[in-house]
């Protein structure tokens, strides 16, 4: 029913699309997917026109070329680097030769490739930019799901109406946003940071103070008239947003798990879960 990725990205929504989509309105103008990340949710939304935006520019960069580029031809590409290196689920020696040179040419399907065959197929990079996640042995390849996927993903870019942004979510222009465009925002979970935004990658971290000005924001869309969308989690692993749970309470909570619609507060004492909600504006 849905596209899927085909990047694997920490806290992707493929999985829970179905009960975010419930909660969208029947016609968007504008979305904007603020922090696209594997771009789950902005790939498979129905506007008019669509605005990916995440910080990290090697994934915008990346969709672009996805854009720009006959599918035939990306594969070509794909399958030329696999030959060339040889790479396998056992080939970490070409792996490593993959990724020393990806370093040094930023070539973006090299990048692509070297995410297939990656640990969990994760992209992870150091303070300078450079690729350094770990080789994936007997689990990670450019598998026929992982194909399926990028071609499902790379049609849907070029028949929809889609324009990349490469910004922090502050400097985003959304003041020409009205009453039917939507804002979405997934941001990083503050009480569950993933590595790629815990400050030592070369990128913007994110603390109380991203947090804070998040929802500042939100409430400057809100004032303007503009729908907004917030996943987030409440509690995770015995921690609490307690800055998110009492910001949100002037707002519509969806609870990903109906099960916890009633929990409020007294989730504390099961705090072995994970609370997820979808926070909206109408």
């Amino acid at each position: 029913m849905y596209i899927k990725s085909p990047l694997n990205y920490t806290g992707g929504k493929y999985k829970i699309l179905k009960p975010i989509f419930e909660q969208f309105p029947d016609r968007i103008g504008t979305f904007v997917d603020l922090f696209a990340g594997g771009f789950n949710v902005g790939i498979n939304v129905e506007a008019d026109r669509i605005i990916c935006n995440d910080q990290i520019s090697f994934i915008i960069e990346l969709y672009q070329m996805f854009q720009d580029t006959e599918i035939d031809v990306l594969l070509q590409r794909i399958r030329g680097l696999i030959d060339r290196y040889q790479l396998s689920q056992q080939n970490q020696e070409g792996y490593l030769n993959l990724r020393s040179d990806y370093n040094e040419t930023k070539d973006l399907t090299e990048l692509f490739v070297l995410g297939c065959y990656a640990f969990n197929h994760q992209m992870r990079f150091n303070n300078s930019h450079e690729f350094n996640s770990p080789f994936g042995r007997n689990r990670s390849s450019f598998n026929p799901n992982i194909e399926k996927n990028l071609i499902a993903f790379v049609n849907a870019l070029k028949q929809k109406n889609i324009e990349f942004h490469n910004q922090d979510f502050t400097s985003m222009e959304l003041a020409f946003l009205g009453p039917e465009d939507l804002v979405y925002c997934d941001p990083p979970y503050i009480i569950s940071t993933g590595n790629y935004n815990d400050g030592n990658r070369g990128f913007k971290d994110w603390k109380d103070s991203e947090e804070q000005a998040l929802l500042d924001l939100l409430d400057r869309l809100h004032q303007q008239g503009t729908r907004f969308a917030l996943s987030n989690v409440f509690y995770h692993k015995g921690l609490s947003n307690e800055l998110l749970i009492q910001w949100s309470e002037k707002y519509n909570i969806h609870y990903i798990d109906k099960q916890y619609s009633n929990c409020n507060y007294q989730f504390k004492e099961r705090n072995a879960k994970t609370v997820e909600v979808l926070v909206i504006n109408y």
